[in-house]
């Protein structure tokens, strides 16, 4: 039997979409099990209370446990290939931070691209650091400090958590635009690098606002200035250093990523539920107990940002010649 052309465009289109209802059945009924979102460091750290802060949002708004799962090692880059290499289901997430996109420049060999395997599914939060000194350093401000710098060059030391950290970057974006020489201090992890600047060992470090914050109000460390765009309201006396150094910003930030080609339809799923808690007046105040901001974007929004991230530490990374350690 000849069918019209019609006729048989009408059945061939409606037997290939027969196959796609349950996908996008299953997209729109995610999630029906368990999430896993993978984090590239230990237990307790920052990206992983982070980590942990989100999923309970999650498991109490999408009706399923996301369960936190800790692949410490090479700086996140275990976590991430984990996450690369899963099924793009949406049952495997990624907590994707400032340092995955350090790492797409300080790691000569990865086995993975951060902007082409991972799909940006929302941002999180963003993390100031601040740059501070001990009373006793001879420099009040941030003008002092950089002509204290070229007046001797090479003779401060800047402390960083280890190679490639947001700390060691911030320091080394800093001397990037001040056109000063600093030595690079690296300790494992910002513990041990905060109590030798305390103690009068080092000179200068860009840390944590969570970790310094303590030792700010106590008096044990001045504060210079604060790496965001703009002063931080909790700090609102310690002025930007993009006030002296216009265009300097160097915000740590978290946010969730997935392997490509999940379905966006999840995706949206993510995005959405995930910026519901960043618009929660509850949950952003359990942020700025991280000492961060809340930050909604669209996964579109939090792409760019990631490649601009990626572009930006590239620079930096290559200016400094720092080495995964």
């Amino acid at each position: 039997m000849n069918l019209p052309r019609r006729h048989f465009l009408q059945l061939a289109g409606a037997a290939a979409a027969i196959p796609a209802l349950p996908r996008r059945a299953s997209a729109l009924d995610y999630p029906i099990r368990p999430v896993r979102i993978v984090v590239g460091f230990l237990a307790g750290g920052p990206t992983d209370i982070a980590a942990r802060l989100i999923g309970q949002w999650l498991s109490e708004r999408l009706g399923q446990q996301f369960i936190i799962e800790n692949r410490p090692g090479a700086t996140g880059n275990i976590a991430a290939e984990a996450v690369v290499n899963a099924p793009p289901d949406g049952y495997t997430l990624l907590q994707v931070a400032t340092n995955n996109a350090i790492n797409a420049t300080l790691y000569d060999k990865l086995s993975f691209n951060l902007i082409r395997d991972i799909a940006p599914v929302a941002s999180v939060m963003r993390l100031p650091n601040i740059m501070e000194v001990t009373p006793s350093f001879p420099a009040q401000t941030v003008p002092e400090f950089i002509a204290y710098a070229r007046a001797n060059p090479g003779k401060i030391n800047f402390a960083s958590g280890g190679n490639g950290t947001s700390q060691h970057v911030s320091g080394e974006l800093f001397a990037m635009m001040a056109n000063i020489k600093m030595i690079h201090v690296p300790y494992r992890g910002s513990g041990a690098a905060l109590s030798d600047l305390i103690g009068g060992h080092l000179d200068v470090m860009f840390d944590a606002a969570a970790s310094s914050m303590g030792y700010i109000r106590s008096g044990n460390l001045r504060p210079l200035g604060v790496t965001t765009a703009a002063r931080m309201e909790t700090l609102p006396d310690v002025p930007a250093i993009s006030e002296f150094l216009p265009g300097y910003e160097a915000t740590g930030w978290q946010g969730i990523g997935a392997p490509r080609n999940t379905p966006t339809e999840i995706i949206e799923k993510l995005n959405q539920a995930i910026n519901a808690g960043l618009a929660d007046p509850a949950f952003k105040s359990r942020i700025a107990d991280l000492g961060g901001a809340a930050a909604a974007a669209s996964p579109a929004e939090f792409g760019k940002f990631i490649a601009d991230e990626t572009d930006k530490w590239g620079k930096v990374v290559r200016f400094s010649g720092a080495k995964a350690d």
